[in-house]
């Protein structure tokens, strides 16, 4: 097969910088694929295959031909979506995305995924979310940044980070250190998307004032949280018991976000997960949504798709 290009500037984009997307889609497809002057060869027997591989191209080129800067995350989900979507649909998805908010140092946030844009048109309208699905999906990170925007926005006056800390034993008493010193360490994942946003000195700052907080779950018992914005983190390691506390603290004019990933349950093996319970008893309910992200939302390194591929084949 052999892809040519009119626009360098286009066969620029696609290829990316020192051919790295040809070297991510070689992986993928696991195929030979390079450049002679400026057209993209492909060197298989495999008629499907190839097919699949020219549709890969040509909604890549279409995105870079609309004004779409493509990174080498863009190529890997194009890649993994071309099976199930035609390419109308995916050049669709980034022509209409709009972006959440902006990083520290100005550079736009966009939904990444067709599912992460679902997941955002859930929150803005429901007042519960639950988020279920692999690690890598951006179940959190999107769940964080669109609270963020909330707040710069006015629209809350508060954002309540949260989670089960499993690990430690959910009272964290025999930890030493103050609160901050020993929650941190589980809520790490929350840290990170808030810096990016915000910056480490005004994340601090915020948390400071209690503009921003982050507790574990237990300290949730006996408030109602209003005018806020509260994610529930790793919530696949609540117990019922524990997520019925958690639901029923939501107050007038906040929203909730619960996410999780059902194969990384931690409880002991006759507890059964809160998550699980929660969204079995509550899915359909007016007011409240579940997205459920698949493995074709993880975009990581290919390796780690082929990865959780095997431990989801060894969990079912």
């Amino acid at each position: 097969m052999k892809t040519a290009f009119k626009n360098i500037h286009t066969f620029s984009e696609v290829i990316g910088v020192n051919d790295r997307h040809l070297s991510v889609l070689n992986h993928i497809f696991n195929v030979t694929i390079f450049t002679k002057g400026d057209a993209i060869y492909v060197k298989t027997d495999d008629a499907e295959l190839l097919s699949r591989i020219e549709e890969t191209f040509a909604t890549l080129i279409r995105l870079v031909d609309a004004g779409i800067h493509i990174s080498e995350r863009d190529v890997i989900y194009v890649a993994k979506l071309i099976d199930t979507l035609d390419k109308h649909t995916i050049l669709d998805h980034y022509l209409k995305r709009a972006a959440i908010t902006k990083t520290f140092t100005g550079k736009p946030i966009y939904a990444k995924t067709i599912n992460q844009q679902r997941y955002l048109e859930a929150i803005e309208r429901a007042d519960l979310v639950f988020s279920i699905g692999p690690a890598g999906t951006g179940k959190t990170y999107v769940a964080v940044i669109h609270a963020v925007s909330k707040l710069k926005n006015g629209d809350i006056k508060k954002i309540i980070l949260t989670r089960p800390a499993v690990e430690a034993g959910e009272n964290l008493g025999f930890l030493p250190g103050d609160l901050k010193e020993k929650i941190d360490p589980y809520l790490r994942p929350l840290y990170d998307a808030l810096y990016e946003v915000l910056g480490h000195r005004q994340t601090d700052d915020l948390i400071d004032k209690g503009v921003i907080e982050i507790a574990p779950l237990a300290y949730m018992r006996g408030r109602t949280l209003e005018n806020a914005f509260v994610i529930l983190d790793e919530a696949q390691n609540t117990t019922k018991g524990q997520m019925k506390l958690f639901l029923t603290r939501l107050g007038f004019h906040s929203k909730m976000v619960v996410t999780g990933d059902l194969t990384q349950i931690d409880l002991p093996p006759n507890a059964m997960s809160g998550l699980i319970h929660a969204t079995q008893l509550l899915e359909g309910v007016s007011g409240i949504e579940v997205i459920r992200f698949e493995r074709i939302d993880v975009i990581r390194h290919p390796l780690i798709q082929k990865i959780l591929e095997r431990y989801d084949d060894e969990y079912h």
